[in-house]
């Protein structure tokens, strides 16, 4: 496949695998790099700077093709990681979940050469200019369908995409409900030049998700997720599964009868959505004692393939999209 995306990555097709939260080692990244998609390592897996460092270096003696880091901001200082990244000589840095200019600036300033490329995700057609504003090789439009940390406007993928290609000149990742070749063909469809994917790369053989979580994932419906941490003014969608999410609607639903402060959500939640209870069900599969994350597309899920397995069927099934719609023209 031949789109901006693959020519600016140098990869051979225009599928990126998201960050994943304490999922995205170098196993998982390595086999969609090697697929011809580009593979990501999560800065939220690890602990230290030099923890990541070595991930990456294992990651360079998995495979040779290119591969990126992907960067949540709003937890903890990302500096630290990003110079660790720069040092390693990574292809692509992402940024997500907050403002990107000091990461951009510090990119920019390092002296790598060359620099890595970079992708920022996006929910919003302001967010997008600015980005490209401050040098971002691209940005990434994620829809209210996605799972985990989303925008604050409940805007979905089908209206976000194309807003956001007429928006900004830089090349556009389409993200949220993508599941397969149709959503793919769909999205390149809008004006995207590619597809960045999170909820489907759990459920892949080589990701590190427990086989709870990935088993949830296929039997899961499109009806079966649920917004959390609205309250806090930074919406997530999770799994609608067990006892702890139920308590989580509950404390918000109490939260927003009161008209509480995010502060007071904050103290209320936090306990509960932190980390290492996200770790306890998606790891550990104790799916009773967690929440897990999920897109709305999930209902799509069927299967748990290899990466490779994967994204050549979703090649397969987006050809076979765009052959049925180009048939309907006499």
């Amino acid at each position: 496949m031949h789109t901006r995306v693959t020519e600016l990555f140098g990869i051979r097709y225009p599928i990126v695998q998201g960050g994943l939260a304490h999922l995205a080692f170098s196993g998982l990244a390595a086999a969609v790099s090697e697929a011809g998609g580009l593979g990501q390592i999560g800065m939220a897996c690890f602990e230290t700077p030099e923890a990541m460092r070595a991930d990456i270096q294992r990651l360079k003696t998995l495979t040779t093709q290119p591969f990126g880091v992907n960067f949540p901001l709003g937890h903890i200082p990302v500096e630290p990681f990003v110079a660790v990244a720069l040092e390693e000589g990574v292809h692509v840095i992402s940024i997500t979940a907050g403002n990107p200019e000091n990461v951009l600036r510090q990119i920019a300033a390092s002296g790598v050469n060359p620099l890595p490329k970079t992708m920022v995700l996006v929910a919003g057609t302001r967010a997008a200019r600015k980005a490209q504003d401050l040098g971002a090789d691209a940005v990434i439009a994620v829809g209210y369908e996605g799972g985990g940390h989303l925008g604050r406007d409940d805007v979905g993928t089908l209206v976000l995409t194309p807003k956001i290609v007429e928006t900004v000149s830089i090349p556009v990742l389409a993200s949220g409900g993508i599941m397969d070749g149709r959503g793919m063909a769909a999205g390149l469809a809008l004006g995207a030049d590619g597809v960045e994917l999170g909820t489907r790369f759990i459920a892949v053989q080589e990701c590190i998700a427990h086989q709870n979580y990935k088993e949830a994932l296929v039997a899961a419906t499109e009806a079966d997720t649920v917004i959390i941490e609205r309250t806090m003014g930074r919406p997530a969608r999770v799994l609608r599964r067990g006892p702890l999410v139920e308590r989580i609607l509950a404390i918000e639903d109490d939260l927003t009868r009161r008209n509480a402060s995010r502060e007071e959500a904050f103290e209320a939640l936090y306990p509960l959505i932190r980390g290492e209870v996200n770790k306890a069900a998606a790891i550990e599969g104790r799916l009773d004692d967690g929440f897990i994350w999920a897109g709305e597309g999930v209902g799509l899920i069927r299967d748990i393939p290899t990466a490779r397995e994967l994204i050549e069927r979703m090649v397969r099934e987006a050809a076979a999209a765009t052959e049925r719609t180009r048939g309907m023209f006499g």
